[in-house]
């Protein structure tokens, strides 16, 4: 594995401009960042951005990998009023695209480029070597229903109350209440904004009418419906390789990188390095709950045990946060706005009622309310103005 990625990375430096590395502190873009170190005659450069708010600040990670390899570690942390970014990411994806961590990606872009003309990325790590946690959440459902009585025990387990999705009572109550459905139903509700309940009091009738009621499971269906229990990491890995790596993921870097003229490269996608995940035994990707274990067991004498160990956090943004303070006006001004009401998508009653409950802090909808605000955004930059809102 090691001498796979090896190759791959040495490829990807090959440039007749400065090239550098984005630094989360996760294993994906700590092993990029070893490798490169090691192929290097001087310092390599690396980037990360943070954030003030605890729960989601990387930087301390990144800072240890950088110390450990030796690069010139550059930091930026992004406040909550530089959210004051969205208008410009809509402007540049051109579409309704509601990942919020493409604010994070977009800084970490832009103070990059001020520095070196391409960076490498650990994009792919997580769909070749299997290192979501979902997968393992799938895998230990796929056994649960197999056991009597579980049913109920997950039932009970769903209602648990918590206003904060990221919690461990949040987890356990998400995991419960997906558990139990039909594989790609599970799937799809643990990867989605909305469960079908939320969604359906929330949209109109008319919209309702006009969408297709199956459209997102049938995304997933051919991938996932009727996969055996021990065939079915890889076709999660798979699923994710045509659906979410390219739709979203690569996008978004894609995206913020070409908005700065900075050119991101992704070593875990070699196709030799896929060729090799994929070929290897489901065991060695994921061994009970540990996820990406041939990764961290491979690159153990090269980076830190505190990173290679460290629960997964992702590219989290506190946007949850933002919606009740820096980005509160947004949300009044677009979402709640006459404009949003008039197009008739939305029961304007619901979404006003999502937004208390998660400004009290009842619930937490910051994924829902992201989404339904990005979608409105996009319709007021590119929609109405053209006479299609």
């Amino acid at each position: 594995v090691v001498d796979k990625l090896r190759e791959a990375v040495k490829l990807r430096m090959v440039a007749d401009v400065p090239v550098g590395a984005f630094l989360s502190g996760g294993i994906d873009s700590s092993a990029v960042v070893a490798l490169m170190a090691q192929e290097s005659s001087r310092p390599i450069q690396t980037f990360s951005i943070g954030f003030k708010e605890r729960a989601y600040d990387e930087l301390a990670h990144a800072r240890r990998v950088a110390k450990h390899v030796g690069s010139d570690h550059h930091e930026f942390v992004v406040e909550p009023d530089a959210a004051a970014v969205v208008p410009l990411l809509v402007e540049h994806y051109g579409e309704p695209f509601a990942d919020s961590s493409s604010i994070p990606t977009y800084y970490v872009a832009r103070e990059t480029r001020k520095h070196v003309t391409v960076a490498l990325t650990g994009d792919g790590g997580d769909e070749a070597f299997a290192g979501y946690t979902r997968y393992a959440a799938m895998m230990a459902a796929e056994g649960l229903r197999r056991v009597p009585g579980s049913r109920l025990a997950l039932g009970a387990l769903a209602r648990l109350p918590s206003s904060d999705r990221r919690s461990r009572v949040g987890k356990v109550a998400r995991f419960a209440s997906a558990a139990s459905l039909p594989t790609a139903e599970r799937y799809l509700r643990w990867v989605s904004a909305f469960d079908p309940v939320a969604k359906a009091g929330l949209v109109s009738g008319a919209f309702r009418a006009a969408a297709d009621p199956g459209g997102e499971l049938a995304e997933l269906s051919p991938w996932l419906a009727g996969v055996p229990r021990p065939a079915l990491l890889d076709a999660m890995l798979h699923a994710d390789t045509m659906t979410y790596l390219p739709t979203d993921l690569l996008a978004k870097v894609d995206v913020a990188s070409m908005a700065v003229s900075l050119e991101a490269r992704a070593p875990f996608l070699d196709h030799e390095v896929l060729e090799l995940a994929a070929s290897l035994p489901p065991g060695l990707k994921l061994h009970r709950t540990t996820t990406k274990h041939i990764l961290k067991e491979a690159f153990a004498p090269l980076l830190p045990r505190e990173n290679l160990h460290r629960a997964k956090m992702g590219f989290g943004v506190p946007v949850g946060e933002w919606l009740k303070g820096p980005l509160a006006h947004l949300v009044d001004d677009s979402l709640l706005g006459p404009r949003a009401r008039g197009r008739g998508l939305f029961r304007a009653g619901a979404v006003e009622q999502l937004v208390a409950r998660h400004r009290a802090g009842t619930v937490d909808a910051t994924h829902q309310l992201w989404t339904l605000l990005m979608l409105e955004l996009w319709f007021n930059r590119f929609a109405d103005d053209q006479g299609l809102g």
